[in-house]
């Protein structure tokens, strides 16, 4: 896929392709409140509180293509729309993961990218994690005080 076929986003730096774009989304997954990165099966994965919220799969080599998965309860039909999206296999795309995968020369769309991984992480990540990222307050938090007498 080229990118006249991809939808419009921010691309990598130019002349470093698949390996830096994986690079940003990586930096983006583990800079998300608690997100550590972990190797299982050799392969990258970030997690929140030891649940993955992102497969990024082995780093990208020169001529090789870059993939990654992630959980979109929310956005998952349109996710699945794009040419370069389908459900993710050994049974996880029935509970709403999808996997992106690009092929060198490809222009994977940052931006698209990095709110999947959000949206992923927001469905995995504890509520007062997922809230943090959104920016709602707490559950009981106070809102501004009132003074009880008008001044």
């Amino acid at each position: 896929m080229k990118p006249s076929t991809m939808k419009p986003g921010r691309a990598p730096a130019r002349g470093r392709g698949l390996a830096s774009a994986a690079r940003a989304l990586r930096r983006f997954a583990l800079k998300l409140p608690e997100a550590t990165e972990d190797f299982p099966w050799g392969e990258r994965v970030a997690k929140v509180r030891g649940k993955v919220f992102v497969f990024l799969g082995a780093d990208p080599v020169p001529g090789g293509g870059m993939g990654l998965s992630v959980k979109l309860p929310q956005s998952r039909e349109a996710a699945l729309d794009l040419p370069f999206a389908k459900p993710t296999a050994y049974g996880l795309g029935k509970s709403g993961w999808v996997t992106a995968t690009f092929e060198d020369g490809d222009v994977p769309p940052l931006e698209i990218l990095e709110g999947w991984i959000a949206e992923s992480y927001r469905a995995v990540a504890p509520r007062t994690l997922a809230r943090a990222l959104s920016g709602e307050p707490p559950p009981g938090a106070a809102g501004p005080r009132r003074s009880a007498r008008p001044r």
